[in-house]
C-alpha cells in the first residue's frame, strides 16, 4: 500500500509531503485508515532527534484515531470497520516475560509507533493487532487522540501507585499531561492539589478537577501543606526543586514522575529514608490498560482539551505548539 504522509529529513527541517509503500500486510498486523492524530511533545523531541534514538525520514504521529481496513490472517480481536487507536507502540514481541504478564509496554523489543518506523501524520498506519486498541461505544473521536499518550501516561501512575479515592495527592503541571491528571484524579474521587507558577491560570486549573491551587514558587505555600500529599504526579519535563515537593508527601507518599527529564534528578536520600518515601516513573500503559482507561473516559467524560489543525497545516500547528500557545493539545484532521 502507497501512503501519503508527512515527514521531516533532518533535526531542524520543516514536515514536508511524503510518500511510502508498506509492504506485504503481516499475518498479526493491521491497517488504520488515520481518521486524525494527536500532536505530543515526544513527536517534536523526535523530530529533532533530541533523544538520539530518530531515524530520518521520520513520519511523527502517535496518538491515532482510526478504522481498520485491513487486516492479516491471524489478527484476533479486532476486525475491518473498527474504529481503533494506535499510540506510542505499534508491536511487542508477544513472548517475553514482560509480555506475558500482562505488561506489554515494557517489553524491550517493542515497537515505537516513530521509531524506526512512520507514524500516524499520514493517510494510514501499520499495527500489530494487540496495540490496535479498539474504542469504546460513544467516544469522542474528535477528542480521544491524546488518551492514547498523554492520557495513558498519566493515567498508569495512578494504578501503579494504588491511589485511593481517599488520598490527597498533586499534580506538578498543569499542561498537555497535567490537565488530564487532574480530570482522572478528580472522578478518582480524590482531594486534587494543583502545582502552578502561573496564578493567573487558578480559576482554570480548578475548572479542570483541581481542589486547590498552590503558588509553586512561594516557599510559605508550599510550606503549608508539608506532610499532607499522598501522591505526587510530576508531568513536566524540567529540574525542579526536588527535595522541597518530597516535603510535600506524607510518610509512605509517593512521587511519580513521567516528564522526561534530561538530567539527572539530585534526590537527597534522608528525605526518602525518614518518611519511607518513595520515587518512581513509568512510560505509558499495556493494551489491556489503555482499553480501561478509555472506557472510564467515557464513563465520566473525561476528554483533553484539544484545538484542531487540518493535516495540511501540520507545520502552522507545530509552531503553535513550540511557541507555548496550545491549549493544551492539538489534534490534526484527515
Amino acid at each position: 500500500m502507497k501512503v501519503s504522509a508527512y515527514a521531516a529529513k533532518g533535526p531542524n527541517e520543516k514536515l514536508e509531503p511524503f510518500t511510502y509503500e508498506m509492504g506485504v500486510l503481516g499475518a498479526e498486523q493491521v491497517d488504520v485508515k488515520v481518521i486524525n492524530c494527536g500532536i505530543c511533545h515526544s513527536d517534536l523531541s523526535m523530530m529533532k532527534n533530541e533523544w538520539g534514538m530518530t531515524a530520518y525520514p521520520i513520519v511523527p504521529g502517535h496518538e491515532i484515531i482510526g478504522e481498520v481496513v485491513a487486516v492479516g490472517s491471524s489478527v484476533k480481536n479486532v476486525k475491518i470497520g473498527d474504529k481503533v487507536g494506535v499510540g506510542w507502540f505499534s508491536s511487542s514481541c508477544m513472548s517475553c516475560h514482560e509480555c506475558m504478564d500482562g505488561s506489554h509496554h515494557l517489553c524491550t523489543s517493542a515497537e515505537f509507533t516513530i521509531g524506526g518506523r512512520h507514524g500516524g501524520f499520514a493517510d494510514y498506519v501499520r499495527s500489530h493487532w494487540s496495540w490496535a486498541i479498539p474504542l469504546p461505544e460513544g467516544i469522542d473521536l474528535d477528542k480521544a487522540g491524546p488518551l492514547l499518550c498523554g492520557g495513558i501516561t498519566v493515567f498508569n501512575p495512578i494504578i501503579l501507585a494504588d491511589v485511593k479515592a481517599t488520598d490527597k495527592v498533586g499534580v506538578i503541571g498543569i499542561g498537555g499531561l497535567g490537565h488530564m491528571a487532574l480530570k482522572f484524579l478528580n472522578k478518582w474521587g480524590c482531594e486534587v492539589i494543583a502545582f502552578s507558577s502561573t496564578p493567573s491560570k487558578k480559576e482554570s486549573i480548578l475548572a479542570m478537577g483541581a481542589t486547590r491551587v498552590v503558588d509553586s514558587t512561594n516557599p510559605d505555600e508550599l510550606a503549608s501543606i508539608a506532610g499532607s500529599l499522598n501522591f505526587i504526579l510530576n508531568t513536566t519535563n524540567v529540574t525542579l526543586d526536588w527535595d522541597s515537593y518530597l516535603t510535600v508527601l506524607a510518610p509512605k507518599g509517593k512521587f511519580h514522575n513521567v516528564g522526561a527529564v534530561l538530567e539527572p534528578l539530585a534526590i537527597p536520600a534522608f528525605s526518602l529514608i525518614t518518611g519511607e518515601k518513595s520515587v518512581a516513573g513509568s512510560p505509558l500503559g499495556s493494551p489491556a490498560l489503555t482499553r480501561t482507561m478509555l472506557e472510564f473516559c467515557v464513563r465520566h467524560h473525561i476528554y483533553p482539551i484539544t484545538e484542531e489543525f487540518p493535516m495540511v497545516k501540520v507545520n502552522e500547528a507545530f509552531a503553535h505548539l513550540e511557541a507555548g500557545k496550545a491549549r493544551f493539545r492539538i489534534v490534526l484532521k484527515n
